[in-house]
């Protein structure tokens, strides 16, 4: 899952990127308002974490500008101006959640994750796709029973890619963006690498290979 971190501040920002890769999430970093609505309008994040005192365009004409272009990318908001209208004035902009600061971690994690699976058609709680069940907490997976396969940091992430579009025809290049981070020089073969790996603990009709185009996950019930 890639998400966009946009925080001016020079201790919060580093320090929320690092727990959030500790998660398993891929999270770009950046610190200016106008960068922020640039790269939030050409790359595919899951969703953007966003503050709203930002220097050179605010947090809330970033998200504002991104609405009024068609650009429906998830947004939780995150500031220290915590007061109701201002809550308001930013769900009425198109913002998807909001968290005032200071906060906890986990409660920021949690929110996270509701608003990327309310955003695919998932409910809360543990990832489910057909038989298979990823529980974020632990980044194990299950197929059909309460026992969990471990996963290695980049399994975890490559796969709940492909849980969170079921179906879906996922090419190399998508994979890639999802699963490393954006100055990271992916060769697409090791995308290939553990797409193999995750078949041999899932099983290989669970995960298939679209010749030309990508890998779908085909889940059964």
């Amino acid at each position: 899952m890639r998400l966009l971190l946009v925080e001016d501040d020079l201790d919060l920002g580093p320090s929320l990127q690092a727990e959030l890769r500790a998660e398993g999430f891929v999270v770009d970093l950046v610190q200016d308002g106008a960068e922020a609505e640039f790269q939030g309008s050409i790359e595919p994040y899951d969703l953007v974490v966003l503050d709203l005192g930002l220097p050179s365009m605010s947090g809330m004409a970033v998200l504002k500008s991104w609405r009024a272009n068609g650009n429906r990318v998830p947004v939780l908001i995150l500031t220290a101006r915590d007061t109701w209208h201002e809550r308001v004035e930013g769900l009425d902009a198109g913002a998807d959640d909001y968290l005032g600061k200071p906060f906890h971690s986990e409660e920021l994690l949690a929110r996270i994750r509701a608003v990327v699976k309310r955003s695919h058609g998932h409910a809360p709680g543990s990832l489910r796709v057909g038989d298979l069940r990823l529980d974020e907490a632990t980044q194990n997976v299950s197929i059909g029973t309460d026992k969990f396969i471990s996963l290695s940091a980049t399994e975890f992430r490559m796969l709940r890619a492909l849980m969170l579009h079921p179906g879906q025809v996922l090419s190399k290049s998508h994979l890639a963006e999802h699963v490393y981070e954006a100055d990271h020089d992916v060769d697409t073969n090791l995308i290939e690498v553990y797409i193999n790996k995750l078949r041999r603990k899932l099983g290989q009709e669970k995960i298939v290979t679209r010749r030309g185009q990508g890998y779908q996950l085909v889940a059964s019930s």
